[in-house]
């Protein structure tokens, strides 16, 4: 049966996936499968133009497809933009970055490297030269996991 409608869609089953790719990407947006349904509308389109030409085998057509979707995907990454645009915030979800530069004193001593300053409510897990607890101490720096401070005494 499968085997029928494809026989009988002939060039139209590139338009039928097409549509249904952008209505995938209706229902979960993320532009990409827009810019893959781009590519299988294309093709359809060049499909009813040359459906009786002898090298427009459906080899040739899936292979077309596959390139046509690798390049407008490509295209519609350059034309969305990316994540290399300059923001106004760029410490922004990077808690540890935003604590370079402050005061704090120790809660707890730093020994063999290791202890913890407060910051607000937060109690941050330091590095740095072993120092007593109560010692006033700068953020220097932030691990890019932010789960760990660097300081110095002030």
């Amino acid at each position: 049966m499968f085997d029928r409608i494809i026989s009988e869609l002939g060039p139209w089953n590139w338009m039928v996936l097409g549509f249904v790719l952008l209505v995938v990407e209706v229902i979960a947006p993320g532009f990409f499968m827009l810019w893959i349904g781009i590519a299988a509308l294309i093709i359809g389109a060049v499909s009813l133009l040359i459906w009786d030409a002898a090298i427009w085998s459906w080899q040739v057509q899936v292979l077309a497809f596959l390139a046509l979707s690798l390049v407008s995907a490509f295209v519609g990454k350059k034309l969305m933009g990316g994540r290399d645009q300059p923001t106004d915030q760029p410490l922004l979800n990077r808690r540890g970055a935003q604590m370079v530069g402050r005061m704090a004193t120790l809660a707890e001593p730093i020994k063999d490297g290791r202890g913890r300053i407060k910051l607000g409510d937060t109690l941050w897990r330091v590095s740095g030269p072993d120092l007593p607890a109560g010692t006033q101490v700068r953020v220097t720096g932030a691990a890019d996991t932010d789960l760990e401070l660097t300081v110095e005494r002030v």
